[in-house]
C-alpha cells in the first residue's frame, strides 16, 4: 500500500493525468467543428458525428475495457488505454479523409475510456489511507477538464489550427505513461494457460449484445434533435433484453446483472448520477446560449460568468473528499443532492433578469452542488461495489455520465426547440427542481440505514 506522501502524489499524478483525457477530448472538440466542416466540406450534421461518436464509443468502452481490466490487469489495460490515445493523438491530424478522422476519433475514445475504470480500480488496491481524497483529485481534474475544455481548444485552434486539439495530448500522456510504468505494482502474472483459460471465459457474446444495444438505444436519444430514429430504439430495447437474457444464463457473466438486485445501493448511485449529469449538463450545454443569444454577451464574458459554476465545483471537490473520509458518504450525498434543490429553486424564480451578482451567486450554488456530488457518488460506487470487478463497475458509473449529457442534450432540444427565450429559462429550472428532488428522495433512500440509527445528526 502507498504509506508515503510522495509516493501518493505520484501515483495520483499519474492516475489522474491520464483520466482526465477522456473528459478533456469530450469537451475540447467544440470549438475544432467549425475548422474541420470547413477543411473536408462537410455539413455540420455529418461533422458533429465526432462528438455523437465518442459518446457512443465511450458509453460502451468503458464497462468492457473495465471487464478486461478486471480479468487481464489494471496497469495493463491502463497503459494500452494512453498508447491508443498516442495513436490517434498522431494519426488523426494525418487524416487526408474525414472517414479516417472519425475512425481515430473513436480510437481516442475507446483509448482513454480504458484509463478510467483501470485507474479507479489501483485507487481502490493501492490507497487505502483517506481513499475519498484520492478519488477526489479525479473529480478535480475531470471537472477542471469538462469546464476548462473549450477554452484549451480555443487556444490550441489559434495556436495551430483543429490538428493541435489532439497535440495538446501528448504532455499528459508522457506524464501519466511514465509515471504509471514507475508506480503501478505489476500485474499478477499469468502463464500462457491461464491467459487462453481468460480468454474462454470472457464473455464475447454478452460484450457485443451490450454493445449493440448500447449503440442503438444512443443512437435513438442523439436522433430527437432531428428526425427520430424509432427502429434504433426498438433495436436498442431488444439487444438489452437478448443481453440480460444471455447474462443470466451463462456461468462467467460480462456484467451480472443480478449485482443490481443483491447490491441495491450500487443501482441507486448509478441512477442518482444520471441525475446529476442531466443536472449539470442542462446548465453546462444551455447556460452558453441563453447568455450569448438573449442576453448578447461575447463569448468572453460567457466563460467568465460559467467559471462561477465550474469553479466553485472544483474548489469544494477536495473539500469534499476530507468530509467524506472523517464522516463517509451519508452527509455528503444528502447535502449535495439538497443544495441542488435550493439552487434550482433559486435558479426558478431569480435567475432571469437578474444581475450578475446574483447570476453568479446561483451559478455558485449549482457548483457546489455538482461538486460535491460528483465526488460523493464516485467514492459511494466504490464502497458499494465488489473488488473483483471494480473496474466493470467502474466503466458503468462513466456510462452514466454519458448517458446524463445525452438526456440533457435532449430536454434542451424539447424545451428550446426553435428559440432561446427567458421564459423557456424558467421552463429548464423546473426541469432542475424535478431532477434535484428525485435524486434528494434516492439519497435519503440510500441513507435510510443510518437516519434510522441517527447516525446523521446534521446535513
Amino acid at each position: 500500500m502507498l504509506h508515503m506522501k510522495k509516493n501518493r502524489s505520484l501515483f495520483l499524478t499519474a492516475v489522474a493525468s491520464g483520466t482526465m483525457l477522456n473528459p478533456l477530448n469530450s469537451s475540447m472538440i467544440a470549438l475544432a467543428l467549425h475548422s474541420i466542416q470547413k477543411d473536408f466540406g462537410l455539413s455540420f450534421t455529418t461533422v458533429s458525428w465526432l462528438i455523437s461518436s465518442f459518446y457512443l464509443a465511450s458509453a460502451v468502452a468503458q464497462p468492457v475495457t473495465g471487464k478486461l481490466g478486471d480479468i487481464f490487469g489494471r496497469k495493463k489495460t491502463f497503459l494500452i488505454g494512453l498508447v491508443l490515445v498516442t495513436l490517434s493523438a498522431i494519426g488523426a491530424p494525418l487524416s487526408t479523409t474525414f472517414l479516417m478522422l472519425l475512425v481515430m476519433r473513436m480510437i481516442q475514445s475507446i483509448g482513454s475510456s480504458a484509463i478510467y475504470p483501470s485507474g479507479m480500480a489501483l485507487i481502490r488496491d493501492n490507497i487505502k489511507d483517506r481513499q475519498a481524497s484520492a478519488l477526489a483529485v479525479l473529480s478535480i481534474f475531470a471537472s477542471a477538464m469538462v469546464a476548462l475544455g473549450p477554452t484549451i481548444g480555443g487556444f490550441s485552434i489559434v495556436w495551430g489550427g483543429w490538428p493541435a486539439i489532439f497535440w495538446v495530448n501528448f504532455p499528459f500522456i508522457i506524464i501519466s505513461f511514465f509515471l504509471g510504468w514507475y508506480m503501478f505494482p505489476k500485474d499478477t502474472k499469468q502463464d500462457k494457460a491461464q491467459m487462453k483459460a481468460l480468454l474462454f471465459q470472457l464473455d464475447f457474446l454478452g460484450i457485443v449484445l451490450f454493445a449493440a444495444g448500447m449503440v442503438f438505444f444512443l443512437s435513438f436519444l442523439l436522433s430527437f434533435g432531428a428526425k427520430v430514429h424509432y427502429l434504433s430504439g426498438i433495436a436498442g430495447i431488444l439487444f438489452f433484453a437478448l443481453f440480460a437474457w444471455r447474462e443470466l444464463r451463462v456461468k462467467e457473466p460480462f456484467i451480472d446483472i443480478r449485482i443490481f438486485k443483491s447490491h441495491p445501493k450500487l443501482s441507486s448511485v448509478y441512477l442518482q448520477f444520471i441525475f446529476l449529469n442531466i443536472f449539470f449538463y442542462c446548465l453546462f450545454f444551455g447556460l452558453p446560449s441563453y447568455f450569448q443569444e438573449v442576453l448578447e454577451l461575447s463569448v468572453e464574458h460567457s466563460g467568465l460568468l460559467m467559471l462561477f459554476m465550474s469553479g466553485v465545483s472544483i474548489i469544494i471537490s477536495s473539500v469534499t473528499g476530507k468530509w467524506i473520509d472523517r464522516k463517509g458518504v451519508y452527509q455528503p450525498i444528502l447535502a449535495g443532492s439538497f443544495i441542488s434543490i435550493i439552487g434550482a429553486l433559486i435558479f426558478t424564480v431569480f435567475f432571469v433578469n437578474a444581475s450578475y451578482l446574483i447570476i453568479g451567486i446561483t451559478l455558485s450554488i449549482m457548483g457546489l452542488s455538482y461538486g460535491i456530488g460528483n465526488v460523493v457518488l464516485q467514492v459511494a460506487m466504490v464502497k458499494e461495489s465488489p473488488k473483483e470487478i471494480i473496474g466493470t463497475t467502474s466503466g458503468l458509473f462513466q456510462t452514466c455520465r454519458f448517458l446524463g449529457s445525452i438526456f440533457s442534450s435532449i430536454i434542451l432540444g424539447l424545451i428550446f426547440g426553435s428559440e432561446i427565450s427567458a421564459d423557456n429559462m424558467k421552463i429548464i429550472g423546473g426541469v432542475l427542481i424535478i431532477a434535484g428532488i428525485i435524486s434528494f428522495l434516492m439519497s435519503v433512500w440510500f441513507s435510510r440505514e443510518e437516519i434510522k440509527l441517527g447516525k446523521i445528526k446534521h446535513v
